[in-house]
């Protein structure tokens, strides 16, 4: 009988690990996705949710890559563009100068329509645009609209971040609650609440919270980043813009000796 009893515990032990194996297979994400595809009408809120939490992954990889890029590119530029600008000894070439610049920098962008509205109201002296708005005032307003355009398009992709980090996880938490609903429902359904019968449900459901935090996280961390980054090229940007002020409505620089360019 002691023999009896040995063998029936050692069965039992071994029955035990083997739900709790089967019960840990069936907490990974691949068992999940085998359940979802195998059954997407019972799934369709975790579809939803799996989803949107894909499209948002891609959109914010998407602008933090190109986020990345330009403002790296715009760091490299911003010191020898604004010096080459200001060392150029006559304001025609450095005029020209600006005009070979890419498309998309920005600080070249303000420095041509400074240019641009110093010589529109120099052409109409005389007209009732220069006698409404001085030429300090009409610079100060071309540079004030330059300014607040190249720092729009520098927060481009910023608004698709910022909902990311703060939406994503309660998307994911919305999985995680459907799907633990849905396993309670089933365990009510067939009787069973072992830990072979609860973990798995409950453990695939658990997994939609994961996925909602890995795909907020790296957006809140890009977000931060780049937030800073803006900060200091919109102070570039102002001290670039003063100095254009200066210099097209009085003809130098504030700190120039008299007579430098």
């Amino acid at each position: 009988m002691l023999q009896d009893i040995i063998l029936n515990a050692a069965a039992a032990a071994a029955g035990g690990a083997a739900n709790n194996a089967e019960a840990l297979s069936k907490m990974g994400f691949a068992h999940l996705m085998n359940e979802m595809m195998g059954d997407p009408g019972e799934f369709i809120v975790s579809w939803v949710v799996l989803i949107m939490l894909v499209v948002m992954s891609f959109g914010s990889w998407w602008y933090t890559i190109v986020n990345a890029i330009k403002n790296a590119m715009i760091s490299k530029r911003a010191d020898s563009i604004v010096r080459t600008f200001w060392e150029t000894p006559n304001a025609q070439d450095a005029i020209r100068f600006m005009e070979e610049q890419p498309a998309n920098e920005p600080f070249s962008k303000i420095a041509l329509d400074c240019a641009q509205a110093a010589a529109h109201h120099q052409r109409h002296e005389g007209s009732r645009l220069v006698d409404a708005l001085n030429r300090s005032e009409f610079i100060d307003r071309a540079l004030r609209q330059a300014v607040t355009r190249e720092s729009a398009k520098l927060e481009n992709g910023l608004t698709w971040l910022a909902t990311v980090g703060a939406t994503a996880p309660f998307v994911g938490l919305l999985g995680t609650v459907w799907g633990i609903y849905g396993a309670l429902i089933r365990i009510g359904a067939t009787g069973q609440a072992s830990i072979d019968a609860v973990a798995g449900p409950v453990g695939e459901a658990l997994i939609m919270t994961a996925l909602g935090l890995f795909v907020a996280i790296p957006a809140v961390l890009a977000y931060n980043a780049f937030v800073r980054q803006n900060r200091n090229t919109y102070a570039k940007f102002d001290t670039f813009a003063h100095d254009l002020h200066d210099f097209f409505a009085t003809g130098s620089r504030v700190g120039d000796a008299p007579g430098k360019r």
